[in-house]
């Protein structure tokens, strides 16, 4: 009988950890901050998911499970597209490794599992245009 009680503990643990254990849901924002720089080191403005920054600055994005793409104006003297590519939150992977299955599929219904490059550098010639 007392083998059976501490079987019994032990798979409720184990259920109540599952359940309960931590996701990206919960130690991470649904926003991330991209250091963005140019090769010139100069100012300029810049788009990403329709909203207008000036760089070089620290850029706060959505995540939302795509790659970013910074457009500049023509004539910036720099690259017209600049890809971010999105790579997977190291709090997700800590997560299926700690046994949250629960947390990990929140991570990927809510997009909170992802992340991007940092920091990123546009291409920009060493002359203004």
């Amino acid at each position: 009988m007392q083998a059976y009680k501490i079987f019994l503990n032990a798979v409720f643990v184990i259920f109540i950890s599952n359940f309960l254990g931590g996701c990206a849901s919960i130690l991470t924002d649904d926003t991330t901050h991209i250091n963005i720089g140019t090769t010139h080191g100069k100012k300029i403005p810049v788009k990403i998911d329709g909203v207008k920054h000036i760089v070089p600055a620290m850029v706060r994005v959505k995540k939302n499970g795509e790659n970013k793409i910074i457009l500049t104006s023509k004539n910036s003297g720099c690259a017209k597209r600049t890809i971010v590519k999105r790579k997977i939150e190291g709090a997700f992977w800590a997560n299926i490794i700690s046994g949250g299955s629960f947390g990990s599929s929140t991570d990927m219904a809510t997009d909170k599992m992802w992340t991007y490059d940092n920091p990123v550098t546009i291409s920009c010639s060493s002359e203004e245009k």
